[in-house]
């Protein structure tokens, strides 16, 4: 009886850890991707190695891709949808919004949010706000191989945007290729 449960017990968090797997590669294969240009910033942590920091083009969102009369004021902390589109190689932000944005393979909608504390008060106090909005997407740190975190040269990130709009770093690529290949020495 005792092994039979054990066994039950192993197996069922076998298969937990299989089904997390397989549904993060589904969403993966299925999400739209989407190419980013970025610029790094080049951090190291103690306890986890070599990191790059990425900011990336859409970090930053002018006033004038929200809806008009959008309070930007007090945004802190609250999720922000960004409809991406096709700009040459490159995606860019091409609307903004508070409320839930529809996409498609096409148009792809990012979902991000405003840090904290991202404006200063005089800014605030301005009609509608600053002129623009800071977001984070969960897209800027990619932890490398130790001694590999200072690329030198044009940085791109493929993204994959599924349906939730939460983004994936898929790869990414110093001067068109991909990472791990352009540091090697």
């Amino acid at each position: 009886m005792k092994n039979k449960l054990l066994f039950a017990v192993v197996a069922l968090q076998c298969l937990w850890v299989v089904a997390t797997v397989a549904v993060q590669e589904t969403k993966l294969r299925r999400a739209t991707i989407v190419r980013l240009e970025t610029r790094p910033v080049d951090p190291r942590d103690m306890l986890r190695g070599d990191y790059v920091i990425l900011s990336y083009d859409i970090s930053r969102l002018s006033r004038d891709l929200f809806p008009q009369g959008t309070d930007l004021r007090s945004p802190y902390s609250k999720t922000v949808f960004v409809k991406l589109v096709r700009q040459g190689p490159f995606f860019v932000a091409a609307a903004a919004s508070f409320e839930p944005l529809t996409g498609d393979s096409e148009h792809p909608v990012l979902r991000g949010k405003v840090p904290y504390s991202w404006v200063p008060d005089w800014q605030r106090e301005q009609a509608n706000g600053p002129s623009e909005v800071a977001v984070e997407y969960g897209l800027e740190k990619y932890f490398v191989r130790e001694g590999t975190g200072n690329p030198q040269g044009k940085l791109t990130v493929d993204v994959a945007v599924p349906a939730s709009g939460q983004g994936i770093i898929r790869q990414v690529y110093v001067d068109d290729r991909p990472y791990a290949e352009a540091m090697r020495k």
